[in-house]
């Protein structure tokens, strides 16, 4: 069952959450997603927040559940991150788990660097004879080769692509593909998506194990900041780099030539 609260003043939305509540007692927000918890849109009194929380808390309890599991999103999706996450401590919240994300923030910065990138790589593109397309989702072969490509790696493959499929076929304006070709043979892709309007997140992609090829995947780096310089979003998301719980540290070195800053994803959890 999915609840939705809402902070309302004169009909505008102040503040939000959106939650799932499990048989088993636990309500999850927003589950399957890159993140979920409060989202406050405006300068709202910390008093009128923290009984918004109370209200919340109560509400949720008085419906069955047993434990809260929220992940809020980090500070450059919501400049009220921090201050929520405060009064989260206070209520009672325990810290859970941290992720890191790395982004490319700023429009004038993104498209900077895209023309210094572009010209970096325009040569190598030629004498690769690489071709990179971007667009909106046609088909889902791609999917495919994703899977297949990060399971010869032993990658484990964590994405529900029937939740893709329905999320793609419900927003399919918000969803990106970008492949690299050599000739006519695909062999790197990754998928993004438009989380808010002034966003753009990487998510899911893949290299072709067997291609020779060394430039792919910072040529998908590249065009992703090109798509969100052509979206004319405000920053790029690169996401987190972990494997099996452990941070990636060469991932991370890698995604670093292609980012300006990291923020962190936290999730809190609250037992009753």
């Amino acid at each position: 069952m999915y609840y939705q609260a809402q902070l309302l003043k004169k009909r505008n939305i102040k503040a939000e959450v959106q939650v799932a509540l499990y048989p088993d007692g636990r309500a999850v927000s927003i589950p399957k997603a890159p993140f979920g918890g409060f989202w406050v849109y405006t300068e709202v009194n910390s008093e009128v927040i923290v009984s918004f929380l109370n209200a919340w808390i109560i509400f949720l309890k008085e419906k069955g559940a047993k434990e809260i599991i929220l992940t809020q999103a980090p500070c450059v999706y919501m400049p009220y991150t921090d201050r929520v996450e405060y009064f989260l401590q206070k209520r009672g919240f325990e810290l859970l788990h941290i992720l890191n994300h790395q982004f490319y923030e700023g429009k004038k910065r993104m498209k900077s660097e895209l023309k210094l990138l572009l010209s970096k790589y325009s040569r190598k593109v030629k004498t690769e004879n690489l071709k990179v397309s971007i667009g909106k989702i046609q088909n889902f072969n791609f999917l495919n080769e994703i899977r297949l490509w990060n399971q010869a790696r032993g990658y484990q493959i964590t994405f529900d692509e029937n939740q893709l499929l329905a999320q793609v076929s419900t927003f399919p304006e918000r969803y990106f593909v970008i492949s690299v070709m050599q000739e006519d043979t695909c062999i790197g892709h990754a998928l993004a998506v438009k989380l808010t309007s002034n966003s753009l997140y990487y998510f899911l992609s893949a290299i072709d194990p067997a291609t020779k090829i060394k430039l792919a995947g910072e040529l998908i780096m590249v065009n992703l900041l090109k798509l969100a310089v052509e979206q004319k979003v405000a920053f790029l998301d690169l996401g987190s780099s972990e494997v099996k719980g452990e941070a990636n540290h060469s991932l991370i070195y890698f995604k670093s030539k292609f980012s300006n800053s990291s923020r962190n994803k936290i999730t809190w959890r609250l037992k009753f």
